[in-house]
């Protein structure tokens, strides 16, 4: 994976690699338009440790809750602090202000269960 490509999962998570090594982990463009104005975001702790696909957080909008699922296993190392104060930073800036989680990853190869953006593209088409 190069430095600043996204990936992303079928629960409409992306992640992508920072240059200290760690990766990012927010939510898509598609998943911000569907909950609608993002109200209030929790997520776990730093120093959790979760596997790929489970569940990290919530995400609070005018229209539900919805659960955040990381797309990448390892530990949290950093939760986006700014959101606590400026939840609306996912719906203004997913893919870069409002990312939401830090993580070191305990697996690279998990990133082979992830979309490309090209396939995530065709993925949301179909929906």
């Amino acid at each position: 994976m190069s430095q600043n490509e996204i990936r992303y999962s079928k629960e409409h998570e992306w992640v992508k690699s920072t240059e200290q090594g760690l990766f990012l982990v927010g939510v898509t463009e598609f998943a911000q338009e569907q909950m609608g104005d993002v109200v209030y975001v929790e997520m776990d702790d730093v120093g959790t440790s979760c596997n790929q696909f489970t569940k990290v957080g919530e995400i609070e909008s005018v229209k539900a809750v919805s659960d955040l699922y990381t797309p990448i296993g390892g530990e949290i190392v950093e939760v986006n602090e700014e959101l606590i104060n400026n939840p609306e930073l996912v719906n203004n800036d997913p893919l870069n202000g409002g990312w939401m989680l830090k993580i070191k990853v305990s697996d690279i190869q998990e990133i082979n269960n992830l979309m490309t953006e090209e396939e995530y593209k065709n993925y949301i088409q179909q929906l």
